[in-house]
């Protein structure tokens, strides 16, 4: 038992899937409703594999730009395409034959099937370029949880998610014998009638990757689950439990196209065309492996209310006072790094923007920042959005590794991921969530 963790590498995938698109659940039920002319115009908006790799963002996800360099982007970057690079120091982008041919070499149960064939009794019908590839069908005809669409989305989480952790570990040679276990911090509840959301993704990506000695569960918590996620694995790694703990999550399909009608009002072409995954290993420290500071770990209380005050308090304030520290002590913010160009469009603004100027705003008012410096808090302590609008996976996630770089070199000397949520979406409660952790450089 070590009494720490460090993490100590981080791998993102992107799936392109514009013939999935059509199975989001904004455009699929905007499509019951006028099917004709609203999916031309859909089908028209969508972008080619080539338009998404050479999508600025989504080079820097992977690892081909900085996230700062988008700065010096012409924008929309929509319209200005960088090198088309399929594969990058962090992750890859797969097209969609490549997604398709996965998700049903993936499929246990022959439901997922690229025959030629049109689905038949309540099933999906799958395109691509198109043509019918094939369906998807239910497993039960009076199960919901069990049917065509839900089953689907499910699928597209296993395959993404398990696209990669294998890249985690071809890329680190970490044996996938060696897992012992890992979480999942998707947004998919897996399960039937019974229970809903009762089921284990984790363990199911794990499957797939080879990890034939690994256990796992998944932990749910609305966008900021990865962030939940990380502070169990580090902690089972403190208290040895495990040696090691991989994080995983796949892409959510039903947040394809989710903001499309604001893209087609402006012009646009509809960017959540994507499906993202990630795999974070996180282990004893050494070998320079940033560490994770779990004696500042921010939490939103349910006392707090949710004020974005009071959630910034609890998250940024109270863990780095814990630590004798300021808000400016933290060389980097990484917050929920939504991709300004698809939230704009749809009236929602520039979330991590806003995000940052909350951050520096609270700074202003503690006194820890002089008020003429407030416009340059977002440049010095944070970043530009760069990530899929599919909330667990902007939160904070696609930083993680460019800031462990960062910590390695010496660029920076912290960073703090900031995750919030929204459990009022699920009508059990009015409350928001949140929760964030403190990485530094490994020490010896």
């Amino acid at each position: 038992m070590t009494g720490r963790a460090a993490v100590h590498s981080c791998s993102l995938v992107l799936a392109h899937a514009p013939d999935l698109v059509r199975h989001g659940s904004k455009p699929a039920r905007e499509l019951a409703a006028d099917a004709d002319g609203l999916l031309a115009s859909l089908t028209k908006a969508l972008r080619s594999y080539d338009d998404a790799l050479g999508y600025a963002p989504h080079q820097a996800l992977i690892g081909n730009l900085r996230p700062e360099a988008l700065r010096d982007v012409e924008r929309p970057w929509w319209g200005h395409q960088t090198e088309p690079r399929a594969d990058g120091p962090f992750g890859v982008i797969v097209d969609e034959v490549e997604l398709y041919r996965r998700m049903e070499a993936a499929d246990s149960f022959g439901l997922f099937k690229l025959d030629g064939s049109p689905a038949v009794d309540g099933g999906l019908t799958i395109e691509q370029a198109g043509r019918i590839a094939g369906s998807m069908a239910g497993a039960h005809d009076l199960d919901e949880s069990l049917s065509a669409p839900v089953l689907l989305e499910n699928l597209a989480c296993k395959v993404t998610g398990a696209l990669a952790l294998e890249r985690l570990l071809r890329t680190t040679g970490f044996p996938p014998e060696d897992v012992p276990y890992v979480i999942g911090s998707g947004e998919e509840a897996v399960g039937d009638r019974y229970q809903r959301g009762g089921g284990n993704l984790a363990k199911a990506i794990a499957e797939q990757a080879g990890c034939v000695n690994a256990s796992g569960s998944d932990v749910k918590a609305f966008c900021c689950g990865p962030v939940h996620a990380l502070v169990v694995a580090a902690s089972l790694v403190a208290a040895g439990v495990y040696p090691n703990v991989v994080v995983v999550a796949g892409g959510s399909l039903a947040k394809l196209g989710m903001k499309f009608a604001g893209a087609l009002r402006h012009g646009a072409p509809v960017l959540e065309d994507v499906l993202a995954g990630f795999a974070i290993l996180v282990g004893p420290p050494g070998d320079g492996a940033p560490e994770l500071r779990l004696d500042a770990i921010g939490r939103h209380r349910v006392g707090s209310g949710s004020a974005q005050q009071a959630v910034l308090e609890d998250l940024v304030v109270e863990p780095l006072e814990r630590l004798g520290r300021g808000i400016l002590d933290v060389d980097r913010y990484a917050t929920e790094l939504h991709d300004p160009e698809i939230t704009e469009p749809a009236g929602a603004g520039n979330v991590p923007s806003r995000n940052y100027r909350l951050i520096g705003a609270l700074a202003v008012r503690r006194g820890e920042l002089p008020r003429d410096e407030l416009d340059g808090f977002e440049r010095t302590h944070g970043l530009p959005g760069f990530s899929p609008t599919q909330g667990h996976v902007a939160s904070a996630v696609p930083w993680l590794p460019h800031g462990l770089t960062a910590l390695r070199t010496g660029e920076i000397g912290s960073t703090m991921l900031l995750a919030k949520g929204s459990l009022f979406l699920g009508r059990m409660t009015e409350l928001a969530d949140g929760m964030s952790i403190l990485l530094e450089p490994g020490k010896e």
